[in-house]
C-alpha cells in the first residue's frame, strides 16, 4: 500500500516526463517547389526562420541595379513571411551579407524603407563571395 504522499510524488514524476518537440512546418512561398538541400522557411513554436534570400527574381535573374537587387531580396523574404501568415512587422532579427562594403549605405537606404520602426535587430557582414552571382543575401527571423 502506498502512502498519499508517495502517490503524489509518482504522479508529479510521471507528469515531468519528456515533452514532445515542437512541430516544424516547412514554408514555401507561392511558386516555390519543395525539395533541394534547403527550406525557404521553417515555422516552429511560433517563430519563423527564413533562409538567406538573394536578389534573384522568380526566373532566377539578378536585377540591373544593386538597389533593385536589395529590394528583390527583401521581397523574397516578404513572400516567405506572407506564406507563413506573418508580415515584415513580425521580423525580430535580420542578417545581411554584402560582397562589397562600399554598397552598405545603398543597401541601408532600401532596407530602411522596407522595415519601419521599431526595426529588427540586424547584423551586417561583408563577405568574400556568395553562392551565385548576387551581391547580397539576407536572412530573417520572425515571431508573432
Amino acid at each position: 500500500m502506498t502512502t498519499p504522499i508517495l502517490s503524489i510524488i509518482i504522479l508529479i514524476l510521471v507528469g515531468l516526463g519528456p515533452t514532445p518537440a515542437p512541430q516544424k512546418k516547412v514554408i514555401y512561398p507561392p511558386g516555390a517547389k519543395p525539395g533541394g538541400n534547403w527550406s525557404y522557411g521553417i515555422l516552429t513554436d511560433g517563430s519563423l526562420y527564413v533562409s538567406g534570400m538573394g536578389g534573384e527574381d522568380a526566373s532566377g535573374k539578378i536585377p540591373e541595379t544593386f538597389e533593385a537587387e536589395v529590394q528583390q531580396s527583401l521581397d523574397n523574404i516578404d513572400a516567405v513571411l506572407k506564406a507563413a501568415g506573418m508580415s515584415r512587422d513580425d521580423v525580430v532579427s535580420v542578417q545581411v551579407y554584402l560582397t562589397d562594403g562600399a554598397t552598405f549605405q545603398r543597401m541601408n537606404k532600401v532596407y530602411s524603407s522596407f522595415f519601419k520602426d521599431p526595426r529588427p535587430t540586424r547584423t551586417t557582414v561583408i563577405v568574400a563571395g556568395l553562392v551565385g552571382p548576387g551581391h547580397i543575401e539576407i536572412t530573417a527571423t520572425a515571431r508573432k
